[in-house]
């Protein structure tokens, strides 16, 4: 594409130099940069792209975007483009430079601070269920129609993002399930994305570390649903938003009458509304109130909160053109979700269950799930993570020790801190209550599971799906289900040897 025509998609931009150069890509990092591409330049958290102009020119790059003005010394034959926001940019113009592969997808995101990567799951499962091929974009799995890979970012760059949405464009797949995180948001990665769903699940406390403050933090999430109510980008976007959560609430009652709301929840003024839960050890089911009918849900699913999830999907799948009656017979066979709330096996009349709960509430939530299992204990093994929202490790004892009846505190991800210390701002939220501290994760499960009583339930939180373990200066290939299932096994040999 020729550059003349590429930079009309850009509404604030000044321009010096030709405009001539036919332009095949755009990338943000020097390294790639070849002829026929634009080095974009972005301002990071640790390091700063216009550092890099210089070494994109020696390249050749065919054009420089920046957020300074070209400077006055300036000789390469490159043009240069100077915008006030090259994060906002770059996404215009790598979904330009894709041809809008969005276009042709009904598209789904999910955001909040809990249930996105279950919602999302189940939201494409049951795409799938009823259109065959459909696109997945989250923390654990990318399917792109054809393939499945580890993802590598709950939300991927923009230029990436655009790739990605142009496999699953050419696989057949006719909509897409993504997780929309706060980063991706606040770093413009969906900016020029449109979306025909967006889904809200709840907001808690998380990711202060990078917002700052919970009202910060709220302003991203909103940010996405308010930019897509004034410019939908040629779509009719419908809010998918739990209002059970007081955001949520706050959330949809500010969009009213700006764009399409669905509301869900256990509340009378839900459009997707839950009456008479009820589970057991294998699942669930509930009453779905919608569209003027009820239906019958039954899922293999645990826990209120997924509950939530489960009408997330509901909804988004109603707005995305999917009968409730053949979404909800889609619901009975759900896949188990990676690390949420999975059941990783029993020994010795003693269960593990190993989940993602990272934050309070989501911690807050495993434990009650699984109180209401009734079982003869309840012991918690979890952590923080380091580099990240300490305010939270307090509150994280305080809620795994309102319900359980024992804990064993250790290593999440400490990254560069000392985990010992991290560890120390946990216990300060267990005064009172029954734990242990165990830096290493590994011999936390040990113990735990060693030391269960028949009937026990184990829950090993904060990490979920993850396969490696963060340090300062090292990763670790680390499992929390390969572990558990491998401490289960001794468990069950160690029974059958004293027998």
């Amino acid at each position: 594409m020729i550059l003349r025509d590429l930079v009309t998609n850009l509404s604030r931009v000044t321009v010096a130099g030709s405009l001539d150069a036919e332009i095949c890509a755009i990338t943000t990092s020097s390294r790639d940069v070849a002829p026929g591409m634009i080095f974009a330049a972005i301002r990071g958290t640790t390091l700063d792209g216009h550092r890099f102009i210089n070494d994109a020119l020696v390249a050749g790059a065919s054009a420089v975007l920046a957020e300074s003005a070209q400077p006055a010394d300036y000789s390469a034959p490159a043009a240069w483009l100077h915008v006030p926001d090259s994060r906002a940019a770059v996404s215009t113009l790598a979904s330009v430079l894709a041809d809008h592969p969005w276009k042709h997808l009904t598209m789904a995101g999910v955001t909040g601070t809990n249930g996105k990567t279950t919602t999302a799951f189940l939201l494409h499962h049951l795409m799938k269920s009823a259109w065959h091929r459909a696109g997945l974009l989250g923390t654990i799995l990318v399917d792109d129609g054809e393939a499945v890979e580890i993802a590598k970012h709950t939300t991927p760059g923009s230029i990436e993002l655009s790739a990605v949405l142009t496999r699953m464009k050419d696989n057949g797949c006719r909509g897409v399930a993504m997780e929309v995180s706060s980063h991706g948001i606040h770093q413009k990665r969906i900016s020029a994305i449109g979306f025909d769903v967006c889904v809200f699940t709840n907001l808690t406390q998380d990711h202060l570390d990078y917002h700052g403050t919970l009202d910060a933090y709220f302003k991203a999430k909103v940010d996405w649903f308010r930019d897509l109510a004034a410019n939908p980008l040629g779509k009719k976007p419908v809010a998918v938003i739990n209002t059970d959560d007081a955001y949520g609430a706050e959330l949809a009652t500010s969009l009213d009458g700006k764009m399409a709301v669905s509301r869900f929840g256990f509340g009378v003024h839900s459009d997707f509304r839950a009456n008479n839960f009820r589970q057991n050890a294998r699942g669930m089911e509930f009453e779905l109130a919608a569209k003027g009918k009820t239906f019958l849900v039954r899922a293999p699913l645990i826990g209120r909160f997924n509950v939530y999830n489960l009408l997330a999907a509901l909804a988004a799948a109603n707005a995305c053109g999917i009968r409730p009656r053949d979404a909800v017979a889609a619901v009975a066979d759900a896949p188990q979700v990676p690390g949420r709330m999975e059941n990783v096996g029993n020994a010795g009349g003693a269960t593990v269950f190993v989940d993602y709960a990272h934050t309070p509430d989501a911690l807050e939530n495993a434990c009650r799930t699984l109180r209401e299992l009734s079982p003869r204990r309840l012991i918690t093994v979890f952590g923080c993570g380091g580099d990240r929202d300490k305010g939270k490790r307090p509150l994280m004892a305080a809620a795994a020790g309102r319900h359980s009846d024992a804990c064993v505190v250790t290593s999440d991800n400490p990254r560069s801190e000392d985990p010992l210390t991290i560890i120390r701002e946990i216990e300060s939220g267990l005064k009172g209550k029954a734990f242990r501290s165990i830096a290493d994760r590994a011999e936390a499960i040990d113990f735990s599971v060693q030391n269960a009583l028949s009937g026990d339930i184990i829950l090993i939180a904060g990490k979920g799906h993850e396969t490696t373990q963060q340090f300062s200066d090292h990763a670790i290939d680390f499992d929390d289900r390969k572990h558990a299932s491998k401490a289960l096994r001794d468990r069950a040999q160690t029974i059958s040897e004293m027998q």
